[in-house]
């Protein structure tokens, strides 16, 4: 379960990553009004999962997976740059992700 809390925390992390751009520096009321709900549900679902998980992999996982999911929605919703070497980081952090998570199954 803690798992599945941690996955949702991600999402929630990307929705506030994503909500920073239409913010335009915090100048439009709903687009920051989404950081910060965004921002702090995906905290404390983070914060939810430390008592089943060791904090280093979570964080790490839970930034992994945010920082996968803006790219690749950056590059679908805002029109950024798909290239070779973007595609190579977004594998090394799937690849330790996946690692972090084998790892703190034992």
């Amino acid at each position: 379960m803690a798992w599945l809390v941690l996955l949702a925390a991600a999402a929630f992390e990307i929705a506030f990553a994503l909500s920073l751009k239409p913010s335009e520096g915090f100048s439009r009321f709903w687009p920051t009004v989404g950081v910060l709900v965004f921002g702090v549900i995906s905290v404390v679902l983070l914060s939810k999962t430390l008592d089943r998980l060791p904090v280093g992999t979570a964080y790490a996982i839970w930034t992994g997976l945010g920082s996968v999911g803006v790219v690749t929605l950056g590059i679908v919703l805002f029109g950024e740059p798909l290239t070779p070497a973007r595609l190579a980081c977004i594998a090394l952090i799937v690849t330790g992700v996946i690692g972090l998570h084998l790892a703190g199954s034992h």
